[in-house]
């Protein structure tokens, strides 16, 4: 734990969800092989699943820069959906039905192991809240599906923002009543967690080495000083005295 951090001092701790709260991965796998099984379509599925997510950050980038309004995440998975289809070579052979179910297999992510008695432990003292980029149906049906308990889902819907923009994380404080030094910004992602503390936000790094697979390159280790590094929620609450 950084020496200057004072948990005392942190009202709120605020959650990035995709990676760190959930397994999207191994999740989307599973449906998108449950999809392939109902609709008697075959396709490499994990590499299906690994090219949805690629194309997350790039479908956010126009709305980011203004060359496209607000539009939901939903609305955003739909669209990188569709153009898979196109590329794996199962366009108009499925339903605009499961096309949809398959856009909410989103909402439908596996927690990691430890996320569900972490988050218990943590609120005992501390306000719960999502900073992600998904939107707010999105993450109550998630956190409904997962058993995951907030105080409020916040982010990127509410604040009209993606994150690493900035008024995703100032708004998310602002709509606490909190100054950015009373939030820990907990986050498996350097990125994220470098933008929240560039903003005073405190940090939490939780590490999680399999969220791209078992080959994953990023994110393995902390690349900045960050007030606390742990690897589970459950050492989480223990280094903030839960």
């Amino acid at each position: 734990m950084n020496t200057s951090f004072e948990p005392d001092q942190v009202r709120a701790l605020t959650f990035d969800v995709f990676g760190t709260v959930v397994d999207w991965r191994g999740s989307i796998i599973r449906e998108a092989q449950a999809f392939g099984a109902r609709n008697g379509v075959t396709a490499d599925w994990v590499a299906f699943t690994d090219q949805w997510r690629g194309m997350y950050q790039p479908s956010m980038h126009a709305v980011r820069s203004g060359k496209r309004p607000w539009t939901k995440l939903d609305d955003l998975h739909r669209e990188s959906l569709e153009t898979l289809c196109e590329r794996f070579g199962f366009a108009g052979k499925v339903s605009e039905r499961d096309l949809d179910d398959l856009t909410r297999a989103w909402h439908r992510l596996a927690p990691w192991p430890d996320v569900v008695p972490g988050l218990e432990r943590l609120r005992r003292r501390y306000v719960l809240v999502t900073l992600s980029n998904g939107n707010v149906s999105l993450l109550v049906n998630l956190s409904r599906f997962a058993g995951l308990r907030w105080d409020a889902v916040l982010g990127a819907e509410p604040t009209r923002h993606y994150k690493p923009v900035s008024e995703a994380y100032l708004g998310t404080a602002r709509f606490l009543d909190l100054q950015p030094p009373q939030c820990l910004m907990v986050a498996a992602h350097n990125d994220d967690l470098i933008s929240a503390a560039s903003l005073g936000f405190r940090t939490a790094f939780v590490a999680r080495p399999t969220e791209y697979g078992p080959h994953q390159q990023t994110d393995l280790r902390p690349a900045a000083d960050f007030d606390i590094v742990t690897d589970s929620f459950q050492r989480l609450a223990e280094q903030l005295g839960v």
